[in-house]
Parts: structure tokens; C-alpha cells; sequence
């Protein structure tokens, strides 16, 4: 008797388990009976129930538990057409929660996660698809970024068909793609270059015009030189031509002496030089003509 009490009480404890269920503070629950779900009363939409503890029919119904926290939909870089018709690729993310769980619920073939965020990350690219396509490259890339999230979000306020609310959008990043980025950087490395020839040939002009003006000076200041030396090379000789002079005037022997025995010193400097002369020559005039000096 006591085992079919004990039994008893376990059926008991396993259906009541069965038929309870808690939804936690940041749940929201639905629940599924027959495969249908279970509605509000005799209308349509949804029962939706709160956190706490609530009731079911054991094994016939099932509870499916939506997330009532704020969502982050971080998916891949996607590809924007601006107005002047160039691609940009935009790095964005959105944060987002359910604000109808009903409508939520029906929205995404029972609240399924992936295809919510699917649906969402659409509109939210046809949003700033929309925004992107109405501005130019220097507009959203200088000061209308913060311009461009802000409609964009405005749009997701207004589209509550899956029952989402858009918290915010924001871009992440803008880059232009690979093919245009490694076109800008090849014309501004050509106009770079452009500029770098420039400069060169400018400094080669100053460059060959600062040689002209030296060479000019140097050729100046070189003649001018040759012809204070001329003039003082001219003034030296004729001094010397006229100390001579004088040296001559006042004892021209001694000159002719001098001239003499420079012309000996100049005709044997070598050492090996020879000459044949007649003695009647001038050259030993004053050989000749020669007295020994004698003692007193």
C-alpha cells in the first residue's frame, strides 16, 4: 500500500513540475499548445507572459522564452553607393530589443534569433542605403556620419512591423574599396611625384642661375685680380728698369762686371757644360784685364 502511495505522490510531483514553469526577469515567455499558439482571450494576438511563476497544461504545452535584453546585430562590412555613384564599404552595428513579443514572435517564425536579425539587418541596410545614396563622399566621410545614423534610426522607429525596437545605430568604420583605394593612392602618388619634379626643376634652375652669378662674380673678381697684378707687375719693372738705370748711369763698369759673372754662374750651372771661345772674346775681357791684388 505504501509503495502505490509513494508512487502516487511521485506522478503527482512530476506532473505538477510538468505543469509549472518560471520565466526569469529577463525572459518573456509564449506558449505553444497543439502547435498553435495560445492567444489573449478571443482575439489574435499572442499571450505574452511576464517574469514569475506560471501555469501549463503538462505535456501539451510548451514554453518558448524570448530575450527581453538588449540585442548587438554586428554582422559584416556591406557595400554603399553614395550620390556622385561611388562604393563605400561600411562597417555598422545595431542594438536592438523586442518591444511587441507577440508581433515579435509571429514575425520571425517563433521568435528565432537568426532570422529577426536577418529581417533586421535588411531594413537597416535599406535605411542607410537610403541615407548614403542622398550624400556625398566628403559629406559623410567630414561631418554627416553622426547625421546619417540618426535618420537612419529615425527610420527603425518607424517600422515596428517585427515587432523589434532599434536602440541605436552606429557606423564603425568607412573605407573605400580595395580597387578605388589602390586607384587614389596611385594618382595622389602620381601628383606627388608631379610635384616633386617640380621642385626639382625649380631648385635646378635656381641652382644653375646661382652658378651663373658665381661664375660671373669668380670671372670679375679673376680679371680684375690679372689686372692689378698686370699694374703692379708693369710699376715693378719699370722701378726695376729704372734702378738699373740709375745703377748703370752712376758705375757702368761694375754693371758690365756683374752682367759678366752672372753669365759665367748661368753658362756652367749644370757642372758638365763646356764651351770654346776665342780669347779675344768679351766674355774673358775681364779675365784678361784682371790685376792680383796685392798685400800692403
Amino acid at each position: 500500500m505504501k509503495n502505490y502511495i509513494l508512487i502516487g505522490l511521485a506522478a503527482v510531483g512530476m506532473l505538477a513540475s510538468s505543469s509549472l514553469f518560471v520565466i526569469d526577469e529577463s525572459q518573456r515567455g509564449i506558449v505553444v499548445q497543439f502547435g498553435k499558439v495560445i492567444r489573449e482571450g478571443d482575439s489574435d494576438i499572442p499571450k505574452v507572459y511576464e517574469p514569475g511563476l506560471h501555469w501549463k497544461w503538462p505535456f501539451i504545452d510548451d514554453v518558448r522564452k524570448l530575450d527581453s535584453r538588449i540585442q548587438t546585430l554586428d554582422g559584416q562590412a556591406d557595400r554603399f553607393v553614395t550620390s556622385e555613384k561611388k562604393d563605400l564599404i561600411i562597417d555598422s552595428y545595431v542594438k536592438w530589443r523586442i518591444e511587441d513579443f507577440s508581433k515579435f514572435y509571429l514575425a520571425t517564425g517563433g521568435g528565432s534569433r537568426v532570422q529577426a536579425e536577418s529581417l533586421l539587418k535588411r531594413k537597416i541596410n535599406n535605411g542607410l542605403r537610403s541615407e548614403i545614396g542622398g550624400r556625398t563622399i566628403t559629406d559623410i566621410v567630414s561631418g554627416q556620419r553622426t547625421e546619417v545614423m540618426e535618420d537612419t534610426l529615425r527610420q527603425m522607429a518607424r517600422s515596428s512591423e517585427l515587432g523589434i525596437k532599434v536602440v541605436d545605430v552606429k557606423i564603425k568604420q568607412i573605407n573605400l574599396p580595395l580597387e578605388v583605394s589602390n586607384s587614389i593612392y596611385q594618382r595622389m602618388r602620381a601628383e606627388r611625384n608631379a610635384v616633386a619634379r617640380e621642385h626639382r626643376s625649380q631648385g635646378r634652375e635656381q641652382a644653375e642661375m646661382l652658378r651663373a652669378t658665381i661664375d660671373r662674380r669668380v670671372t670679375v673678381m679673376i680679371a680684375e685680380a690679372e689686372r692689378k697684378a698686370r699694374e703692379t707687375r708693369g710699376q715693378g719693372d719699370a722701378q726695376a728698369a729704372k734702378i738699373y738705370a740709375e745703377t748703370y748711369r752712376k758705375n757702368p763698369e761694375l754693371f758690365s762686371f756683374l752682367r759678366s759673372l752672372d753669365a759665367y754662374k748661368n753658362s756652367f750651372n749644370s757642372g758638365k757644360d763646356f764651351m770654346v771661345l776665342s780669347t779675344e772674346n768679351d766674355f774673358f775681357k775681364y779675365l784678361k784685364n784682371s790685376q792680383p791684388v796685392t798685400a800692403k
